[in-house]
Protein backbone atom coordinates (compact mmCIF):
# COMPACT_ATOMS: atom_id res chain seq x y z
CA UNK A 1 0.00 0.00 0.00
CA UNK A 2 1.27 3.46 -0.78
CA UNK A 3 1.33 5.06 2.56
CA UNK A 4 1.92 9.06 0.59
CA UNK A 5 -1.36 8.39 -0.51
CA UNK A 6 -3.09 8.84 2.77
CA UNK A 7 -5.11 11.71 3.81
CA UNK A 8 -2.81 12.24 7.01
CA UNK A 9 0.69 13.20 5.14
CA UNK A 10 -0.60 16.84 3.83
CA UNK A 11 -1.36 17.84 7.42
CA UNK A 12 1.36 15.87 8.55
CA UNK A 13 4.16 17.78 5.78
CA UNK A 14 2.05 20.90 7.18
CA UNK A 15 2.84 20.37 10.67
CA UNK A 16 6.46 20.07 9.86
CA UNK A 17 6.67 23.45 8.14
CA UNK A 18 5.76 24.88 11.06
CA UNK A 19 8.65 23.04 13.47
CA UNK A 20 10.35 20.07 13.62
CA UNK A 21 8.69 17.60 16.00
CA UNK A 22 7.93 14.19 17.33
CA UNK A 23 5.23 11.71 16.67
CA UNK A 24 3.89 12.13 19.62
CA UNK A 25 3.41 15.42 19.26
CA UNK A 26 2.30 15.76 15.91
CA UNK A 27 -0.15 12.80 17.27
CA UNK A 28 -1.57 15.28 19.74
CA UNK A 29 -1.57 18.29 17.54
CA UNK A 30 -3.01 16.19 14.74
CA UNK A 31 -5.86 15.18 17.04
CA UNK A 32 -6.29 18.70 18.24
CA UNK A 33 -6.10 20.54 15.10
CA UNK A 34 -8.38 18.05 12.72
CA UNK A 35 -10.71 16.21 14.67
CA UNK A 36 -12.59 14.89 12.33
CA UNK A 37 -9.64 12.67 11.05
CA UNK A 38 -8.58 9.34 12.50
CA UNK A 39 -5.35 9.72 14.36
CA UNK A 40 -3.29 7.51 15.91
CA UNK A 41 0.39 7.76 17.28
CA UNK A 42 1.05 4.45 15.59
CA UNK A 43 -0.12 5.58 12.01
CA UNK A 44 1.60 8.19 12.36
CA UNK A 45 4.74 6.64 13.09
CA UNK A 46 4.27 4.31 10.32
CA UNK A 47 3.88 7.39 7.92
CA UNK A 48 6.98 9.57 9.01
CA UNK A 49 8.75 6.04 8.82
CA UNK A 50 7.78 6.11 5.35
CA UNK A 51 8.18 9.47 4.40
CA UNK A 52 11.68 9.65 5.91
CA UNK A 53 12.20 6.66 3.56
CA UNK A 54 11.01 8.93 0.52
CA UNK A 55 13.36 11.26 1.67
CA UNK A 56 10.62 13.92 2.53
CA UNK A 57 11.43 14.41 5.99
CA UNK A 58 14.93 13.67 7.97
CA UNK A 59 15.33 12.46 11.13
CA UNK A 60 17.23 14.25 14.17
CA UNK A 61 19.35 12.87 16.43
CA UNK A 62 16.95 11.48 19.47
CA UNK A 63 16.81 14.62 22.11
CA UNK A 64 15.98 13.70 25.62
CA UNK A 65 12.88 16.91 26.44
CA UNK A 66 12.48 17.63 30.52
CA UNK A 67 13.23 14.07 31.82
CA UNK A 68 11.50 12.02 28.75
CA UNK A 69 12.92 9.16 27.05
CA UNK A 70 14.90 10.32 23.91
CA UNK A 71 12.86 10.89 21.31
CA UNK A 72 13.17 11.64 17.30
CA UNK A 73 12.01 14.68 15.83
CA UNK A 74 11.52 15.40 12.16
CA UNK A 75 11.98 18.09 10.03
CA UNK A 76 11.42 19.17 6.20
CA UNK A 77 13.78 18.33 3.32
CA UNK A 78 13.69 20.34 0.58
CA UNK A 79 12.51 17.48 -1.41
CA UNK A 80 9.51 17.90 1.35
CA UNK A 81 8.72 21.06 0.93
CA UNK A 82 8.74 20.45 -3.21
CA UNK A 83 6.41 17.62 -2.36
CA UNK A 84 3.95 19.40 -0.13
CA UNK A 85 3.39 22.64 -2.40
CA UNK A 86 3.16 20.10 -5.23
CA UNK A 87 0.25 18.14 -3.01
CA UNK A 88 -1.12 21.63 -1.88
CA UNK A 89 -1.64 22.34 -5.80
CA UNK A 90 -2.96 19.19 -6.21
CA UNK A 91 -5.37 19.17 -3.88
CA UNK A 92 -6.74 22.28 -4.79
CA UNK A 93 -6.91 21.36 -8.37
CA UNK A 94 -7.76 17.72 -8.54
CA UNK A 95 -9.91 16.48 -5.30
CA UNK A 96 -13.32 15.74 -5.22
CA UNK A 97 -15.56 18.17 -4.31
CA UNK A 98 -16.93 18.17 -0.47
CA UNK A 99 -14.14 15.94 0.53
CA UNK A 100 -11.24 16.12 2.95
CA UNK A 101 -8.52 16.16 0.43
CA UNK A 102 -9.80 19.44 -0.81
CA UNK A 103 -9.92 21.08 2.74
CA UNK A 104 -6.62 19.80 4.03
CA UNK A 105 -5.52 21.70 0.59
CA UNK A 106 -7.20 24.57 1.30
CA UNK A 107 -5.94 24.75 4.79
CA UNK A 108 -2.30 25.29 3.20
CA UNK A 109 -2.91 27.30 -0.12
CA UNK A 110 -0.99 30.13 2.14
CA UNK A 111 2.02 28.55 1.21
CA UNK A 112 1.38 28.87 -2.16
CA UNK A 113 2.11 32.10 -4.56
CA UNK A 114 -1.77 34.14 -4.08
CA UNK A 115 -1.76 34.65 -8.28
CA UNK A 116 -1.30 31.14 -8.28
CA UNK A 117 -4.28 30.07 -5.91
CA UNK A 118 -6.72 31.94 -7.21
CA UNK A 119 -5.92 30.97 -11.02
CA UNK A 120 -6.48 27.19 -9.48
CA UNK A 121 -9.69 27.91 -7.50
CA UNK A 122 -10.91 29.70 -10.61
CA UNK A 123 -10.33 26.43 -12.92
CA UNK A 124 -11.85 24.37 -10.10
CA UNK A 125 -14.95 26.50 -9.77
CA UNK A 126 -15.00 26.30 -14.00
CA UNK A 127 -14.29 22.79 -13.92
CA UNK A 128 -17.17 21.61 -11.41
CA UNK A 129 -19.78 24.41 -12.78
CA UNK A 130 -19.52 21.81 -16.13
CA UNK A 131 -19.88 18.52 -13.80
CA UNK A 132 -23.00 19.61 -11.56
CA UNK A 133 -24.87 17.21 -14.32
CA UNK A 134 -28.31 17.33 -16.05
CA UNK A 135 -31.78 17.67 -13.96
CA UNK A 136 -33.57 14.33 -14.68
CA UNK A 137 -36.97 15.72 -15.16
CA UNK A 138 -38.36 12.57 -16.60
CA UNK A 139 -37.99 10.60 -13.28
CA UNK A 140 -40.65 11.71 -10.52
CA UNK A 141 -38.26 13.53 -8.16
CA UNK A 142 -38.49 11.14 -5.29
CA UNK A 143 -35.81 8.78 -6.95
CA UNK A 144 -33.38 11.52 -7.68
CA UNK A 145 -32.67 13.11 -4.10
CA UNK A 146 -29.74 12.13 -4.17
CA UNK A 147 -28.76 14.14 -7.72
CA UNK A 148 -30.36 16.96 -6.48
CA UNK A 149 -28.03 16.88 -3.28
CA UNK A 150 -25.37 16.49 -4.63
CA UNK A 151 -25.93 19.69 -7.18
CA UNK A 152 -26.48 21.34 -4.39
CA UNK A 153 -23.57 20.57 -2.16
CA UNK A 154 -21.12 21.10 -5.42
CA UNK A 155 -23.11 24.15 -6.39
CA UNK A 156 -22.13 25.89 -2.80
CA UNK A 157 -18.79 25.00 -2.91
CA UNK A 158 -18.45 26.32 -6.59
CA UNK A 159 -20.17 29.65 -5.00
CA UNK A 160 -17.20 29.32 -2.37
CA UNK A 161 -14.51 28.80 -4.42
CA UNK A 162 -14.99 31.94 -6.56
CA UNK A 163 -15.82 33.74 -3.64
CA UNK A 164 -12.76 33.11 -2.34
CA UNK A 165 -10.94 33.51 -5.47
CA UNK A 166 -12.35 36.94 -5.79
CA UNK A 167 -10.94 37.80 -2.34
CA UNK A 168 -7.86 36.69 -3.10
CA UNK A 169 -7.51 38.65 -6.13
CA UNK A 170 -8.83 41.80 -4.61
CA UNK A 171 -5.81 41.59 -1.47
CA UNK A 172 -9.21 41.05 0.82
CA UNK A 173 -6.94 38.18 2.42
CA UNK A 174 -3.78 39.16 3.97
CA UNK A 175 -1.58 36.97 1.85
CA UNK A 176 1.75 35.52 3.29
CA UNK A 177 4.34 37.15 1.04
CA UNK A 178 5.67 34.74 -1.84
Amino acid sequence: MDASRNSLVMPLLGLLVEQPAHAYDLTARLQSRYAHLRVTRSTVTTLLKSMERAGTIAARPPARVEGRPPRTAYELTSAGVADFSGRIEAGLRDAPPASIDFVLAVSYAGLLPAVRVAAILQARADRLAGETGPRHEELPEVYMLEADYWRAVVTAEIDWIRRLAARIQSHDILWPAS
